[in-house]
């Protein structure tokens, strides 16, 4: 006895370009939230990954990848942004758990919590949030080097107090050993505007064709209707 395998599909060609717009209209909108991510800091491009079968399950096959690569580094006059100038995430706490960021703009609050500008907890390699012991005159008085480790001047006592050392981990959660903290910067999205473009267009092509066939499919079918309608 011998046994056969194997699949027969048979998809009707108007179902099949209808889906294969809906896969490209939603690549499109990736590469267009990149390119709204632009001026966003620390935004990280999204690459669309298309996983097999796709012209089957349609935009079901769509997924995104994070493009880890540092973006463009400015500087600004404010002590408390930092910048990572390596791959990485600082580690913050929100309402929701643990979130990864590359928008080092930081403040700190009465209690002396470091904070993200939406208020949440930055974390220590430790695992706690960072808490100043003392609060600085001033942001310039907060002291923080190439490995994330954070002083403080105590002008109260006239001395310097460690506080604590930046959680940077990478995507996977591991601690990452030199992060490249640079204080007084800001990190821009790594978006590159022609690129985008470039990545955009070929989709736009396929999805201009998918139309044309869809079109021609519906006239077929129309013009059968018609003239089954007539006999």
């Amino acid at each position: 006895m011998m046994l056969k395998g194997g699949i027969d599909y048979f998809e009707p060609g108007m179902r099949s370009t209808l889906r294969a717009m809906h896969l490209q209209m939603e690549i499109v909108g990736i590469h267009a939230e990149n390119i709204n991510g632009f001026d966003k800091v620390g935004y990280q491009r999204k690459d669309p990954v298309v996983s097999s079968f796709s012209e089957y399950v349609g935009f079901h096959a769509l997924s995104t990848a994070i493009d880890d690569q540092p973006g463009r580094i400015s500087i600004s006059e404010n002590p408390l942004d930092l910048a990572l100038s390596n791959k990485g995430f600082f580690q913050v706490l929100g309402k929701e758990g643990i979130k990864l960021t590359r928008d080092g703009r930081f403040h700190y609050d009465k209690d002396g919590n470091l904070l993200t500008l939406e208020n949440e907890k930055v974390m220590s390699n430790d695992g706690t949030p960072i808490v100043l012991p003392c609060i600085p005159e001033t942001p310039n008085d907060i002291v923080i080097d190439l490995s994330g480790n954070i002083k403080v001047v105590d002008r109260e006592n006239n001395k310097v107090v460690k506080v604590g050392t930046l959680s940077v981990v990478s995507t996977n959660g591991a601690a990452v050993l030199d992060p490249g903290v640079r204080q007084g910067f800001t990190e821009n999205s790594n978006v590159i505007m022609s690129e985008e473009a470039m990545k955009v267009y070929p989709v736009q092509k396929n999805f201009s064709a998918n139309r044309q066939m869809f079109q021609q499919c519906f006239n077929l079918v129309s013009t059968a209707v018609s003239r089954l309608s007539q006999m």
